[in-house]
C-alpha cells in the first residue's frame, strides 16, 4: 500500500503537518526516533520524583496564537493554558521591576515617564495583531493580505534591538525589558531586525499571553498526537530514519529535520542547487539549561517578580547586549542574560508539597563544552539573594545534550537556524516556496518559515505546499 504522506519527526511542526494532510481526508504515518512524541514539548522528571520539567520548550504565546493552534479544540484534548497574573517580569539591581503586562495600558501604566512611548510603539501591533500574525507566521518573500498593518510594523521592527531601545525610551527599566525580549533573538542586539522579535514577543504577550500547559509542555503534544490518532494518522515511535528508503512508499515525505539532517536522509532527492544552499544553512548559538527542584519559592529581592512565571535577568540594556555580542564572537560570557520560569508558581501540579521547579537557561556559543551551571546560579542569586539555599535538586543540559535529545538542535541551536535578517527573509535559503525541496519531498522544521517557536506553522505550509503539489491531485 502507498501511503498519501509520510512525515518524519513528531515535533510540534510535524505533527501539524500530519495533522493538516489527515485533515485532507489522506493517509498518513509519522516516525519518530525517540520513545516518545513530541520534540520540543517533551517534560519529565529531570529532578526528583514528583517535580516535572520541560525538557525544552515552557511557555508559549506561539501556541496560543498561532492560527493552526487555534484551529484546533486544545481544550477538548486536554491543554490547559495556565496565564500568570503578569507575563514576563524584569528586574534590574536597584530594585525596580519592569514587567510585562496582559495589556498595552496595564504595561505602561508601569514605566512611568516611557508609559506614553511603550503605548505609541506597541498600541499599533497589538490593534493590528490579527491582521499581522499571518503574515508574520508564514514566508516573507510573498505579497501581504494587509500591507499597511505590515509597514506600520515592519519599520520600527527592522531596527537592530540597541538602536531602537536607546532612540525610543528614556529609562532604564523600558530599555532593559525591551532588550530582553529582543534577545530571544539569539542574535547580537546590535544586528538588523533584531526589534522584531521584541516587538512580535511583546505583542503577544500583552493580546494573547505567555502561558504554560498545566502538567508540563508534553500535554500539548499528547494533544496533537490524539487530534492526529482521531483523523486515522499514525506515529510510530522509536523508528530511527536515517535515507528515505527507511520509509514505506508515500507519494510525499515531510521532513522535520535540521537542513543537515534533510541531505543526509534525502540524498538524490534534492536537486543540486538546493543540496548547496542546505550546505551553506547558517545554525546560531547554543543553549545551556539548568532545571532546579526547590524547596519553597525563589526569594526574590523584590517579592512582586512572583506576579510572573517568566522572568528575564541580565540587568541594564548595556549588559544584556554585551553578553550577547560576547556570545555571537563565540566566547562565554562572566554574566549571561539568563531566562527563567517559574511555572509552579502558576501550577501546582509541577511540584510536591510546599516545593517548586526552576526552569533556566542562558545563550552559550554554538557547541560550547563548558559547564554553564554556575554562571546562571550566580545571575539568579545576584536578584534571589539565599537563592541556592533552596536548591535540593538539580540536572544541567548543555549544548551536546540538547542536540542527543533532538537532532534538529545543531550545536544547541534550538531555533535550527541563525535569525538573522538574511535568514529572516530566505529561510532556509532563496525559493518560492521554501518548504519544497524536491519532487515529493518537503521541509517543515523550524528552519523554514516562520522559524523557531511551538506554533505548528511551519508543519501547516509544508503540508498545504505538499497537498497542492503531490498529495491531492493523487
Amino acid at each position: 500500500m502507498t501511503l498519501d504522506a509520510v512525515v518524519v519527526g513528531s515535533g510540534p511542526n510535524g505533527l501539524a503537518a500530519a495533522i493538516t494532510i489527515a485533515r485532507a481526508g489522506r493517509s498518513v504515518e509519522v516516525f519518530e526516533a525517540a520513545a516518545r512524541p513530541g520534540g520540543g514539548t517533551r517534560s519529565a522528571e529531570l529532578t526528583l520524583p514528583g517535580f516535572i520539567h520541560d525538557v525544552c520548550s515552557s511557555v508559549h504565546p506561539l501556541g496560543v496564537a498561532s492560527p493552526f493552534m487555534r484551529s484546533l479544540d486544545l481544550e477538548a484534548l486536554g491543554v490547559d493554558w495556565v496565564h500568570p497574573d503578569a507575563p514576563l517580569a524584569h528586574p534590574l539591581d536597584d530594585g525596580r521591576v519592569a514587567f510585562l503586562e496582559r495589556s498595552v495600558d496595564a504595561t505602561a501604566a508601569g514605566l512611568g515617564r516611557d508609559g506614553r512611548r511603550w503605548r505609541l510603539l506597541m498600541g499599533p501591533p497589538a490593534r493590528d495583531v490579527d491582521r499581522l500574525l499571518p503574515a508574520l507566521l508564514g514566508p516573507v518573500v510573498r505579497i501581504p493580505r494587509h500591507p499597511i498593518a505590515l509597514a506600520r510594523f515592519g519599520l520600527p521592527a527592522l531596527l537592530p534591538a540597541t538602536v531602537l531601545a536607546r532612540r525610543w525610551f528614556r529609562t532604564a527599566p523600558a530599555r532593559a525589558m525591551f532588550a530582553g525580549i529582543a534577545a530571544h533573538s539569539m542574535v547580537r542586539l546590535e544586528a538588523p531586525a533584531t526589534s522584531s522579535f521584541g516587538l512580535v514577543l511583546a505583542t503577544l504577550g500583552q493580546t494573547v499571553g505567555w502561558p504554560v500547559v498545566r502538567g508540563g509542555s508534553e500535554r500539548l503534544a499528547d494533544a496533537l498526537v490524539a487530534e492526529l490518532t482521531s483523523l486515522g494518522g499514525t506515529v510510530r515511535t522509536g523508528v530511527r530514519v536515517d535515507r528515505l528508503a527507511d520509509l514505506p512508499p508515500s507519494r510525499a515525505v515531510v521532513l522535520d529535520t535540521s537542513p543537515r539532517a534533510t541531505v543526509q536522509i534525502a540524498g538524490g532527492r534534492m536537486d543540486g542547487l538546493t543540496r548547496r544552499f542546505a550546505g551553506r544553512f547558517r545554525y546560531g548559538p547554543g543553549v545551556f539549561k539548568v532545571d532546579l527542584a526547590l524547596d519553597g519559592p525563589v526569594p526574590w529581592r523584590a517579592p512582586e517578580v512572583h506576579r510572573a512565571a517568566t522572568v528575564h535577568l541580565g540587568g541594564t540594556l548595556d549588559e544584556i547586549a554585551a553578553g550577547e555580542s560576547e556570545v555571537a564572537a563565540g566566547r562565554m560570557p562572566d554574566r549571561p542574560f539568563v531566562l527563567v520560569v517559574q511555572a509552579s508558581q502558576f501550577d501546582r501540579s509541577r511540584a510536591p508539597g510546599a516545593g517548586e521547579t526552576l526552569w533556566a537557561y542562558c545563550h552559550v556559543p554554538r557547541g560550547y563544552d563548558g559547564d554553564a551551571t554556575d554562571v546562571i546560579e550566580r545571575q539568579i542569586e545576584r536578584f534571589a539573594p539565599g537563592f541556592r539555599d533552596r536548591i535540593i535538586g538539580r540536572a544541567s543540559m548543555g549544548p551536546a545534550a540538547f542536540e542527543a535529545y533532538d537532532a534538529n538542535y545543531v550545536g544547541g541551536d534550538i531555533n535550527t537556524g541563525l535569525g538573522d535578517l538574511r535568514q529572516l527573509v530566505f529561510r532556509p535559503w532563496p525559493a518560492i516556496d521554501p518548504y519544497r525541496v524536491g519532487s515529493g519531498l518537503y521541509l517543515c522544521s523550524s528552519a523554514t518559515p516562520p522559524g523557531g517557536g511551538v506554533h505548528g506553522m511551519s508543519g501547516w505550509h509544508a503540508a498545504q505546499s505538499a497537498l497542492r503539489h503531490e498529495i491531492r491531485s493523487a
